[in-house]
């Protein structure tokens, strides 16, 4: 006997739906909004519910009732013969959808027709099923629209996407048949046929990857769940037992084949647990595997040579601005990988953002747009070959000043030359050394207080960083102007730069969270990412007073690298967490930066993304660095790092601090409480940049103490051997 059925989906991926549905043998197929109308015998309805990767429901209409007011929805429902579908022994719900002028809300609608059900089953039976709206036996589905109420048996019970592997689930998690919508359309069954593999560097709780193994394995979705159906008056079990055998026994067989591989990995080590839960409870443990890694590690599994397949994931897309900020240097790391390992295959990413995406500089061939939730969403589609990779716009640097040396003033020509000179002196160790990121000049000539830094970003622009130095009260304002405009002319000229590759500053003593805030320059110009080591760090030549990497630590920074390995590395007064950052690349076990600026915690957030790390294991806290130490002293050691970084400003002031900070007069409390929580053998690199500052070594006669200073100074600041001081600091053995 042929039946009219609705299958409901998700919005967005209906036309698949209903390829699905008559691909079973389904007829008179219609698409509408998050559903599909079709025909067929009962045997069709039980096989929906079994194998449909896609839909939530599949209903079988009962009756549709013209509906003005409650009383009349309650009328055409009690004329359904109730005593044909329920049992008067077992349990109902009633699950409602839509309004109207009489009926305001679905609480009411559902109450109507629960009336109307119990009513009719009472008068037939004297007796009445009970409501069970966690575990019901039947449900009821209604849907009120334009005047109407279609009244309709559940065949599926609850929603078909809950295939009953699920047990864990991690942030947000994406539903089962959204999960197998975007393997579908990324053509997943076709790859894995031809022995593709699937991989998913940001897998979350699993899901993609189940239902990757699922489809791959001609594992039927509902295969280990229940459906509303079975409690259904009208059930046939012969036809289920009949759909059952024949399920378990494609199973049996499409786990028999060669396996393909399918990987998922994650930075988060929970919902890394939750995948593997998920995987056990599905029982494709032999088929999936998942491991705690981080973006930067994702390449290709090497215990084999892997036949191009398919690189699927759902990367986070944020909702706060500064989670977007940090998230535009993990997609532009996740195009990285695709590109340097994966040249070949076919990638798809998931996104509700899709500017994001943009920043992989990738050319995708095809995009289907979704609906994660309630969330407008698109799966973009690549092919992973070298034609198909955007070139990366190269930054519009104009032409240098047209400037020859005739032009310049005698003091913008004796600038000039220094400049020469000082390059000329530093260009073979540079180059030898691969620095990206120098101090050129660092007030050589009295007349020219100026330090003049020079960054090279990794698209190979190179710009100029200039702080002139406030000039003494005793100079003359309009000589200071003067000079200031020779600094100008003298440096685009020497250094062969366009002059807006040229950024200019004057330093002040600052107070409070001054240093925290914009300087009132060019916002249209973009921080850059430049090299330094083996890590991509963002500065900003602009927008701030500093630019978030103090060159003058470069060799502290690797110093941390070479003993972050396996180290618990603290960060206090951490700044943008360069060091950090170094730390982790380098394998420390985990790091914790510590900082009272929101704004450099946020930048510090883009340094790990950029690097393709995660704050899973590198874990960021805004605190007074001051009061967090004496709380972590005073509560006992409750952790211990073997690798800290102290490095406080010379003064601050901040309103945000409890306590005001003088480096010379606090430094011993600071390196004490620092001391309590560093592990026997493990090193505190203590820093500050106070050029008059003197350690207070027989205060601190219960450590062992080592002058780092001149060796924490690259031949680009030993002109100037005051910039900053550094000791190496252990427990006395």
């Amino acid at each position: 006997m042929q039946h009219h059925y609705f299958a409901a989906c998700p919005k967005g991926i209906e036309g698949l739906l209903l390829k699905e549905l008559a691909d079973m043998g389904a007829t008179d197929t219609r698409e509408t909004v998050a559903g599909v109308y079709f025909e067929g015998d009962l045997e069709l309805a039980y096989r929906a519910c079994l194998w449909s990767r896609l839909a939530n429901k599949i209903l079988l209409p009962l009756a549709k009732v013209d509906v003005e007011s409650g009383d009349e929805l309650y009328k055409g429902a009690q004329e359904i013969p109730w005593a044909e579908h329920l049992s008067i022994d077992g349990s109902f719900v009633v699950d409602f959808i839509g309004t109207n002028k009489t009926i305001r809300n679905s609480q009411f609608g559902a109450l109507r027709v629960k009336d109307a059900i119990v009513d009719s089953l009472r008068d037939s039976e004297d007796r009445r099923p009970s409501v069970d709206k966690q575990n019901p036996d039947i449900r009821i589905n209604v849907r009120l629209s334009r005047g109407q109420a279609q009244i309709s048996l559940d065949l599926s019970g609850s929603s078909l996407h809950r295939r009953g592997y699920r047990t864990q689930q991690g942030i947000a998690p994406m539903k089962e048949n959204l999960a197998a919508a975007l393997l579908l359309r990324a053509n997943w069954p076709e790859i894995a046929k031809s022995g593709g593999a699937l991989l998913d560097p940001m897998c979350g709780s699993g899901t993609l990857l189940i239902e990757a193994a699922m489809i791959a394995g001609d594992i039927a979705p509902g295969l280990e769940r229940s459906f509303g159906f079975e409690q259904w008056l009208m059930h046939d079990d012969d036809v289920w037992q009949n759909l059952l055998q024949e399920a378990r026994s494609r199973r049996r067989v499409g786990l028999d084949r060669e396996l393909v591989e399918i990987r998922g990995y994650d930075a988060n080590l929970h919902v890394i647990r939750a995948a593997e839960s998920n995987v056990i409870q599905a029982k494709l443990d032999d088929w999936i595997r998942v491991t705690r890694k981080e973006l930067k590690d994702f390449v290709q599994p090497t215990h084999k040579t892997l036949k191009p397949g398919l690189v699927i994931s759902n990367p986070p897309y944020g909702e706060r601005l500064g989670d977007i900020e940090s998230l535009k240097y993990l997609y532009a790391h996740f195009g990285e990988r695709l590109k340097e390992g994966f040249e070949g295959w076919q990638a798809a990413i998931f996104t509700g953002n899709t500017d994001l995406c943009r920043g992989t500089n990738l050319h995708s061939y095809k995009k289907y747009k979704f609906f994660n939730g309630t969330l407008p969403s698109e799966l973009l589609l690549f092919n992973l070959e070298a034609k198909n990779f955007m070139r990366v716009r190269e930054r519009e640097t104009g032409k240098a000043l047209k400037l020859g040396e005739e032009n310049l003033t005698e003091g913008a020509r004796m600038l000039a030359n220094r400049l020469h000179k000082n390059m000329k002196q530093i260009a073979k160790w540079i180059k030898k050394e691969d620095i990206s990121c120098y101090r050129l000049y660092d007030a050589d000539m009295p007349e020219y207080s100026a330090a003049i830094d020079i960054y090279r970003g990794i698209d190979g622009d190179t710009y100029a960083h200039v702080q002139e130095y406030a000039a003494p009260k005793s100079i003359d304002e309009d000589k200071a102007a003067k000079r200031f405009t020779e600094i100008q002319a003298a440096v685009p000229y020497a250094l062969s730069l366009s002059p807006d590759n040229v950024s200019y500053k004057q330093r002040r003593r600052n107070k409070g969270t001054s240093q925290y805030e914009k300087l009132a320059g060019d916002d249209s110009k973009q921080a850059l990412k430049i090299k330094e080591g083996g890590v991509q760090l963002e500065v900003d030549l602009w927008r701030y007073l500093d630019t978030g990497l103090f060159l003058d630590h470069r060799p502290v920074r690797l110093k941390i690298a070479a003993l972050a390995k396996g180290a618990r590395f603290l960060n206090l007064f951490c700044y943008t967490a360069t060091a950090s950052v170094h730390a982790a690349i380098a394998g420390a076990k985990f790091t914790l930066s510590v900082d009272m600026s929101h704004t450099y915690l946020a930048w510090a957030k883009r340094n790990y993304a950029i690097n393709g790390m995660s704050e899973s294991v590198n874990r960021l806290e805004q605190a007074d660095c001051i009061q967090w130490l004496k709380d972590a002293s005073a509560n006992g050691v409750k952790q211990q790092f073997d690798l800290i970084m102290l490095d406080p400003p010379s003064f601050s002031n901040s309103k945000r601090m409890l306590d005001v900070l003088d480096v010379q007069r606090d430094h011993v409390e600071l390196i004490d409480d620092a001391m309590k929580l560093l592990a026997p053998g493990g090193t505190l690199i203590f820093s500050n940049n106070l050029r008059t500052f003197k350690l207070d070594s027989e205060a601190l006669t219960g450590f062992a103490l080592q002058d780092f200073s001149r060796a924490s100074l690259d031949k680009d600041f030993q002109r100037n051997t005051k910039i900053h001081k550094c000791w190496l600091i252990k427990h006395n053995t």
